[in-house]
């Protein structure tokens, strides 16, 4: 359930940036952060990790939804970091 609406959430915020909608992307973050507040012990380690460092492209992703924004360089759950 929550993560089903930190899913719409982020598709409002993509849709407020699709359509220079200000007030729109701060209401989608605003209820982002609240309920990464109330529910961070429920949720999924990964989606923490994304939505704390904003990756808000690939926490879509990893709830199943297409941000509409290119993919991100390194896939979900991966740090495209080099390998020595």
């Amino acid at each position: 359930m929550t993560e089903t609406k930190i899913k719409a959430a982020l598709i409002r915020f993509t849709a407020g940036i699709k359509n220079s909608d200000g007030p729109g992307i701060s209401a989608a973050l605003s209820d982002v952060e609240a309920l990464l507040a109330a529910h961070r012990g429920e949720l999924p380690p990964q989606l923490v990790h994304f939505l704390e460092g904003r990756s808000y492209a690939k926490a879509l992703a990893y709830l199943g939804g297409d941000s509409g924004f290119a993919k991100p360089a390194s896939p979900p759950g991966g740090c495209g970091g080099g390998h020595a």
